[in-house]
């Protein structure tokens, strides 16, 4: 039986750049999970009867909210959802289930890289039928209705088996739990070479993978463990926990410690990664070799033609703005496009629709391509292992053939979390002030060639979107460039990203710290950090 029942909005549901984020506790308040779904369905049309893709990263909150989302669905005249099993869905799978079952798009459940258990956070996020994150004029209608709804609709039903694979009804919707794990790997096995990277692993090539105990568990013990031969135990935290087990499941290197440090010891394996909370993100480390996201990307797309998916070349290359301007060298010395987008994935899907880009990057560790509309973990792995598979070189040593050939980019990102969000408005918003004043001033990075707010036309659509992030460019090609981050759930955090660019002659060797560190002060003396803040140190480093 439907039920109609009778709400109040909240003022406090506008979806950031990867949906809806909050603490669980707001999560749990009456209907307040239900208005937000509620508004989705009211923002969609023409979806009676089709298909929707449902699944979640396995965090506190996960299960309870699938069977809201189901009796939901089926109230609102959905005809089919797609769930993983358990209720488990990597971002990356869901992506590419709505795509291979032509759904009307999907709800993933996660707050990515966030913390998850009962005093942390949870997150809700509608994907497209491209299988990408929805737009900004979607989710900008989910806000504006999030603010008027008075109403939503459910069945009144007990809860559905999720965990047993096969078909039910829910009223007249059918609940289909699938296998979330099987079709993705089918799917790396179409764009990786498997036998090339099961002989290096049989040769006694060595990798350790860490799932953080997050969601990509199951993948990799059936990727890396199955079906590619590497040894019982590579995967390191397989089982998805609904608190991480106390992890911040954030591939970096603050959170992921622990990888590093074995990484980095005397009898390291010859290769090392991570993935977060709901797959979408990677860590690569080399033995004795950190790979910065930035570098990552410029790798990949690289050697991308080194895997039989990508054999054929690419069509272009796209990363966020505060991602490094490593890329944009390969870009031109392969003769190929680079398009520079605001941070948000679903600012890429545009691109890979239009058959504009075929790789794309992020500088948060999120690397992805065409096979799906999200970033993907375990995909850039496996193009990192086709590739030391293909060239017989480890990570270090082609990490210093591309900087050879290309030069480096020393690059960090610093974050100041959980600062009041008045002050963090208000040194944006001073920052801003003073961008006329910035050309031609000298400070400890040295003379400052332009200063912007960054905004995007897409060259697909022509939309436009702006206050992308203040960018500060000097005329060595440093950059420094401040943003606030749409991931957090408490508070706003301030990212800082600083770039310094040494060409093929100069020192390609130095310290990361030491290389910015010119940069670095001169953070503080444009934008006076501390004093808007009171933090004197950032809270991360990566």
């Amino acid at each position: 039986m439907i039920q109609t029942v009778p709400t109040t909005p909240f003022n406090d549901q506008k979806p950031g750049t990867s949906g809806l984020r909050k603490k669980v506790r707001i999560f749990q308040q009456p209907h307040y999970a239900a208005n937000f779904v509620q508004s989705v369905f009211d923002c969609l049309t023409d979806f009676e009867g089709q298909t929707l893709v449902l699944g979640g990263d396995g965090r506190y909150l996960n299960r309870e909210v699938i069977q809201i989302v189901l009796e939901m669905a089926a109230a609102n005249g959905f005809g089919r959802v797609l769930v993983g099993q358990g209720g488990i869905l990597s971002t990356p799978a869901a992506s590419h289930l709505i795509r291979a079952s032509g759904a009307f798009g999907g709800l993933v459940l996660s707050a990515s890289h966030n913390p998850g258990g009962p005093d942390e956070d949870f997150g809700i996020k509608y994907n497209v039928g491209n299988g990408g994150p929805a737009p900004e004029k979607v989710t900008d209608a989910i806000h504006a209705r999030t603010l008027t709804i008075e109403q939503y609709r459910i069945v009144e039903a007990g809860d559905v088996d999720i965990d047993t694979l096969g078909t039910s009804r829910l009223g007249d919707m059918t609940v289909e739990v699938v296998d979330p794990v099987a079709d993705y790997a089918d799917l790396m096995e179409t764009l990786f070479d498997f036998p090339a990277i099961r002989r290096m692993i049989s040769n006694g090539f060595t990798l350790s993978f860490d799932s953080m105990s997050a969601v990509t568990g199951p993948y990799a013990v059936e990727i890396f463990e199955r079906r590619l031969g590497a040894p019982k135990g590579t995967v390191r935290n397989a089982t998805p926990l609904p608190d991480f087990g106390h992890h911040h499941p954030d591939p970096n290197l603050v959170h992921a410690k622990e990888l590093y440090d074995r990484m980095m010891a005397q009898d390291a394996p010859d290769f090392g990664a991570a993935s977060d909370g709901d797959g979408d993100r990677n860590l690569i480390i080399g033995r004795h070799c950190y790979v910065t996201p930035s570098d990552s990307l410029a790798v990949l797309a690289a050697n991308a033609h080194l895997a039989p998916g990508y054999a054929s070349g690419l069509k272009g290359i796209a990363r966020s703005m505060p991602t490094s301007c490593a890329a944009d060298r390969v870009a031109e010395k392969l003769g190929i496009p680079l398009y520079e987008t605001p941070t948000g994935w679903k600012f890429f899907g545009n691109l890979l629709d239009a058959g504009m880009a075929t790789i794309c990057g992020e500088e948060s560790a999120g690397t992805g391509s065409d096979h799906v509309r999200e970033k993907d973990g375990i995909w850039a792995v496996l193009l990192w292992l086709n590739i030391l598979a293909a060239r017989g070189q480890g990570v270090a040593a082609i990490m210093a053939d591309h900087w050879a050939s290309y030069g480096r980019n020393y690059y960090a990102r610093h974050d100041y979390e959980a600062i009041a969000t008045d002050r963090a408005d208000a040194l944006m918003a001073a920052l801003r002030d003073n961008l006329p004043r910035l050309p031609g001033s000298v400070n400890s990075g040295g003379t400052i060639r332009s200063a912007d707010d960054f905004a995007y036309t897409d060259p697909t659509d022509q939309s436009v979107s702006r206050n992308q992030g203040v960018r500060v460019m000097f005329q060595d090609g440093s950059r420094i460039v401040f943003r606030l981050s749409g991931t957090g759930t408490e508070g706003a955090t301030l990212r800082v990203y600083i770039e310094r660019y040494v060409d093929q002659g100069g020192d390609l060797g130095m310290d990361t710290g030491e290389a910015l560190a010119p940069l670095i002060a001169a953070a503080q003396e444009v934008a006076d950090i501390v004093g808007f803040t009171g933090m004197d140190r950032p809270s991360v480093i990566t």
